[in-house]
């Protein structure tokens, strides 16, 4: 009995998640600095050009994560 008791015991010390689909991915910060020329650089791209659209699923992605971590 007492093996039992002390394995509940050490279970409920873990403070790590065992599945990985509820880890959250860090977050990278971005300086002003970066955000203004990366900013220039989308409105200057051709109207055709893939990367705004993929630069919007990343910002999708960054809010997801953030909120991934605030719970």
């Amino acid at each position: 009995m007492l093996p039992v008791i002390a394995v509940s015991l050490l279970t409920a010390c873990a403070t790590g998640s065992s599945d990985p689909a509820c880890v959250c991915p860090p977050v990278k910060k971005y300086d002003r600095d970066f955000q203004t020329q990366l900013a220039k650089e989308i409105e200057a791209a051709p109207p055709d050009a893939a990367f705004p659209v993929a630069m919007q699923d990343y910002a999708v992605m960054r809010a997801q994560a953030r909120a991934c971590q605030t719970r």
